[in-house]
């Protein structure tokens, strides 16, 4: 009985961490943008927690660059409309 007990709360240990792990690894994945392709998304003395708050990323690694910029999407680029 106590070692059904232990299974049990070991295996909702190893599916908390691992769903926490892809949680880590998609903020970090989409936040992975080459400076060259960052879009501002704040403002001259924006501090991390400000830009987050707008659900955007923050990096001031990178000098000359947006610190605070727009994540990457999932769905890929945006489509330019076609004027006729």
């Amino acid at each position: 009985e106590a070692t059904m007990e232990h299974k049990a709360v070991c295996a909702l240990v190893v599916v908390v961490s691992l769903a926490l792990s892809a949680l880590v690894q998609d903020a970090a994945g989409t936040c992975s943008v080459l400076p060259q392709e960052r879009v501002n998304c704040g403002f001259p003395g924006v501090t991390s927690s400000q830009c987050e708050s707008k659900g955007c990323c923050f990096d001031d690694a990178v000098a000359g660059y947006p610190w605070c910029f727009y994540p990457k999407t999932t769905d890929g680029p945006p489509e330019e409309e076609c004027e006729f």
